[in-house]
């Protein structure tokens, strides 16, 4: 940052702003959360980052609080498609793919169109024959296990594994600019009736002893992409509950989300509800901070 830059942003951080900072953290809101509101309400990152240096890390800190490692948490770069403009359509590359919504906190964006029904199709008869009931991160160990919170069946992709596989990580990496080399490989899932995820974070959590494990390669989650292979008659939607948010599951479409810091700050507690009536087909990737 240079010192017109400089100049520039300490002139929009008021007094006002201050005090609402100062507020915030006097309320037991934590440093990530007032980041995440700050960008929300459409404040610039320099400002939001100096003005947490400055006043929030400063103020908390002589109340005996680490703030520091949550604000460089929340300042790293996550995935995220270029909706500036509130453009009508999205260039992904070899497909244009609709904008048909977004949402600041948590970090939502909605997508139709994303898959063809033909890939829809194609992602299902090569993941059907390896289809097994779907294991869940163990955190305390780095492996996996059993849940009874999610009672779906299915299989991973590994990346780049198939002609359609390659397009569509492609695909991804144009929409979301995020390097395909920064994915985990394609993971899908069948829900039958009654079938579902109960609410969870994707972000593995930084103080479960299996952690170390699960980011000793690629890092932490920073997004995930749901992708809509095919739709039950009834249920089935993806739920942000704290926000109050729904996402239909309608076939071809999409929805991101991502998550700057593992904290529940960024609101991206999420589940897939039960499926009322019908079958349930997504497709769902994960993005890494780094190489994975």
């Amino acid at each position: 940052m240079n010192a017109r830059t400089q100049t520039a942003t300490a002139a929009q951080i008021t007094p006002e702003l201050r005090r609402w900072i100062i507020a915030q953290a006097e309320a037991g809101c934590e440093p990530a959360a007032v980041l995440q509101a700050m960008r929300a309400a459409g404040w610039s990152e320099n400002v939001t980052t100096q003005a947490l240096e400055e006043t929030l890390a400063e103020h908390l800190r002589s109340q005996g609080v680490a703030a520091d490692a949550l604000i460089a948490q929340a300042s790293r770069p996550v995935p995220e498609p270029d909706v500036e403009g509130e453009p009508v359509w999205l260039d992904a590359g070899d497909r244009r793919v609709a904008l048909l919504g977004t949402v600041a906190l948590p970090r939502i964006v909605i997508f139709g169109g994303f898959l063809s029904d033909e890939e829809c199709e194609a992602l299902k008869a090569q993941a059907a024959p390896r289809l097994k009931r779907s294991l869940t991160v163990d955190t305390r160990t780095g492996g996996e296990e059993l849940n009874d919170d999610r009672t779906s069946a299915g299989m991973f992709f590994t990346r780049g594994e198939s002609p359609l596989v390659e397009r569509i990580e492609a695909r991804i990496a144009r929409l979301l600019n995020w390097p395909v080399e920064r994915g985990e490989g394609i993971q899908v899932l069948r829900y039958g009736v009654g079938a579902e995820y109960k609410p969870h974070y994707d972000y593995f959590d930084p103080a479960a002893p299996g952690t170390a494990k699960l980011t000793e390669r690629g890092g932490q989650r920073v997004g995930t992409l749901v992708m809509y292979l095919d739709e039950p008659l009834r249920g089935g939607a993806t739920t942000f509950p704290e926000a109050g948010i729904s996402v239909a599951p309608r076939r071809g479409n999409a929805v991101f989300f991502s998550y700057p810091m593992p904290h529940p700050a960024t609101r991206t507690l999420h589940g897939g509800a039960p499926v009322l009536e019908g079958e349930k087909w997504i497709a769902t990737k994960w993005l890494r901070e780094g190489p994975y």
